[in-house]
């Protein structure tokens, strides 16, 4: 009997937990500072951190390619000063990752920080309260419901990339090999039950991501009522 290999599983979790958690900083620092300012240029560079949304994943790729290759602007560069190399590596599909599941992230954070009652975070700074004490204790807690949508969708946008991926890093089995890919690869060389197996893992993973951000959104709703009761 053959045995399963769990690397694209392993690895998958591994590119997707690593892209969101700086997806989810990036994102969450990016939104609070363009709820809060208004600057020449903020449409434009909104317009730049959404634009993965409505690209082909191949031409997300590419511009990637140009950009980290061994001869790209930042490939050559992190190639002869760190020696590292970004082409075909689980990197690559970090980075891959990172920007096609950003968008998704600044969106819910915008959405979660606009929506906020400035009138809580001015009376909290009129009684003394620090901008870091104000955002940890006030601003932070109550754009959390949005910003947790954002982490998740986030996560599982990670977990399903393919096309930026594939552009990037490549499909090298045991090191870029990510659910998507092995699902593309196994049904390339016939391999359909393999592809099958893989079909099931990620569509499992993704409905159970989505099955717990519901219950936790409908949890959350019902206690915030509860609390006005």
């Amino acid at each position: 009997m053959q045995t399963t290999d769990y690397t694209p599983l392993i690895l998958s979790l591994k590119v997707a937990g690593i892209s969101t958690v700086i997806v989810f900083i990036a994102g969450a620092f990016f939104a609070h500072l363009f709820a809060r300012k208004q600057f020449f240029g903020k449409s434009i560079l909104e317009s730049l951190f959404l634009l993965p949304l409505v690209l082909p994943p191949t031409v997300v790729g590419f511009g990637l390619l140009i950009l980290f290759g061994k001869k790209g602007w930042i490939g050559s560069w992190l190639l002869e000063w760190f020696d590292v190399q970004v082409v075909f590596t689980w990197i690559g599909a970090v980075i891959a990752s990172i920007v096609v599941s950003f968008p998704l992230m600044y969106q819910s954070a915008s959405a979660a920080f606009q929506n906020l009652d400035a009138r809580l975070e001015n009376a909290a700074r009129t009684m003394g309260a620090s901008e870091w004490k104000v955002f940890r204790t006030i601003t932070f807690p109550l754009a959390w419901p949005g910003l947790l949508a954002g982490l998740v969708l986030s996560f599982a946008r990670g977990l399903g990339e393919f096309g930026a991926t594939l552009m990037l890093a490549g499909y090298i089995p045991g090191k870029t090999d990510t659910i998507p890919m092995a699902i593309y690869f196994a049904v390339e060389s016939g391999n359909m039950e393999k592809a099958t197996f893989w079909v099931v893992m990620i569509v499992a993973l993704g409905f159970s991501t989505i099955l717990w951000l519901n219950w936790w959104s409908r949890r959350s709703v019902q206690r915030y009522r509860n609390e006005q009761l």
